[in-house]
Order: C-alpha cells, then sequence, then structure tokens
C-alpha cells in the first residue's frame, strides 16, 4: 500500500477526501471483529478504539485507486414516510432534526435501543467529490423490533427515527438515533435520501439519490447480542451480507459504513456518500 501519510493538506477537504476515502477503502471487508475508522467524523466517539488485527470493513465512495464514484442507487422500500407511499414525515414541522429517537407532535415516544450516531460526508461526483454544503439528507431505519414508525402495526401512530438534516460547510451530516433491529430477509441497514436543499426536501422535491447503508457484520453482532435485540440474531445468521437482495446485487462495498465504539458508551458509523 503506498504511504501517502505527507500528501499536501492545502487543498482542504476538498483535496483530502478523496484521499482520506482511499485509506478507508483499503481496510474493505476482511473479515470478523472490531473496527477501526481512519478518518474522524462529528459522531465518532472519543477514545474507540481496536486492535490492528482485528479489522472487519470499511465504506467509501472511492476505490483503492482514489476515483470517485457515486454510491448505487436503491430502493427506499415500502415504508418511506416521504410521502411517496403512504405517510409523508417530510410535511411534518419538526422533522429538520439532529436527534431522531424520539416522535414529534402527538406522541413523544422514544425508540429503545444501543444509541448510534450516524455521520455521512455528501460529496459532488461531478466535482471531484468536493463536498456539499446545504446538500440535505433524510434519514430513516426500523426499530429494535424490526418495526418502521408510520406504517408496522403498533407503531403507525409513530414518527420516530426519521429526520432530515442538512450538510455543514464540509458536507457532513450527523444524526443521533439508536442501533437498528434486523428483520428476516434483509441485512441491517439504514436508507437515506439526498437532497439539493431542505426546502427541496421538505416540499416534497425529487431526490438527487435514494440509497441505503449497510453496517458491518462484527459490530451487528455485539449489538444484537443485548438484551432487546434478541430477534435479531437468527435473523443475522440466516441472512449473509452477500445473500441481501439490496447489497447483494451490486456488492455492497461502497454502502458499507465504518464503525466505532461499543454498546456501554455507544457505537458510531461513518459514510461517504458520492451524489
Amino acid at each position: 500500500m503506498t504511504n501517502d501519510d505527507h500528501h499536501d493538506h492545502d487543498g482542504g477537504l476538498a483535496a483530502d477526501l478523496p484521499v482520506l476515502m482511499q485509506r478507508r477503502r483499503v481496510l474493505q471487508f476482511i473479515g470478523g471483529g472490531t473496527l477501526i475508522a481512519l478518518v474522524g467524523g462529528a459522531a465518532k466517539l472519543a477514545g474507540a478504539s481496536a486492535p490492528d488485527d482485528d479489522l472487519t470493513a470499511a465504506s467509501a465512495t472511492t476505490d483503492v485507486s482514489g476515483v470517485c464514484a457515486p454510491i448505487p442507487e436503491e430502493t427506499a422500500g415500502p415504508y418511506p414516510g416521504d410521502g411517496s407511499n403512504g405517510p409523508n414525515a417530510l410535511a411534518e414541522d419538526d422533522i429538520v432534526r439532529r436527534d431522531i429517537t424520539a416522535s414529534f407532535g402527538e406522541s413523544t415516544t422514544v425508540a429503545a435501543g444501543v444509541p448510534l450516531a450516524v455521520t455521512l460526508f455528501v460529496t459532488d461526483t461531478s466535482a471531484a467529490c468536493a463536498p456539499m454544503p446545504g446538500a440535505a439528507v433524510y434519514l430513516w431505519h426500523c426499530d429494535r423490533e424490526g418495526r418502521y414508525s408510520m406504517y408496522s402495526e403498533g407503531v403507525e401512530g409513530e414518527n420516530y427515527l426519521r429526520g432530515v438534516q442538512a450538510a455543514d460547510a464540509d458536507g457532513t451530516v450527523v444524526f443521533d438515533t439508536i442501533f437498528p433491529g434486523m428483520y428476516p430477509g434483509r441485512w441491517p441497514h439504514i436508507h437515506f435520501e439526498v437532497y439539493a436543499t431542505v426546502a427541496d426536501a421538505v416540499a416534497g422535491g425529487e431526490p438527487l439519490v435514494t440509497s441505503q447503508l449497510a453496517f458491518p457484520q462484527a459490530i451487528c453482532e455485539t449489538v444484537y447480542a443485548t438484551a432487546g435485540y434478541e430477534a435479531s440474531v437468527g435473523n443475522l445468521a440466516a441472512t449473509p451480507f452477500e445473500s441481501d437482495g439490496v447489497f447483494g446485487d451490486d456488492g455492497g462495498a461502497s454502502q458499507l459504513a465504518v464503525a466505532t465504539g461499543d454498546v456501554a458508551e455507544g457505537v458510531a458509523i461513518e459514510l461517504a456518500v458520492g451524489v
């Protein structure tokens, strides 16, 4: 592997991001264990670490040659809550928020589960993966029991685990949530849509891309060993990453997040999202 520890930083994040993403991709899906992340983010937990010989996976929208590429387009699934299939959380006044653990409006129910911080780096693939400040991300996922708010039986009146964030000057968005459970037939994942602006997102505009984020197996096994995630243990064993109907179709390498942290302090994941 090429030693690029002394590369020029004068170009700022726009120049450094492809190289940083290249480093992360080198760690791609090479076995079981805990993860380390080579790129810091606002959601990364302080003090999180892992042994160098126990890596699991990394993710980026660049390959090991540093070529910038868009994240694969994926289905929004049957529970988007964006108005395209019934309920529309994007039309709600409080949908723009960082902490998505609780419902808002008529309910204030808080979704239970291991704390999770999700950091996405939104980049423009038509501009060498430069950051996209102001781009909006609508993110949603199932709860610990595998249910989607607004749709699933028992949580039709909830809207937790859904939210919109605008990317900062570095193209970064951060969501505070809980680690999702796994339901039969799908690898653990998070859905998201990227819009040009928050205004476009809440007005029902057309997303620039719709995709999904995949969790590394090691962190899933760790989290699912805790109380409340019992049903996810068997589901994880029954559906390998390679056989997932979404990630298995296109390899899913560029959608596999980097994870750090632990159950006690909370988990953090990071993913570069090329648009």
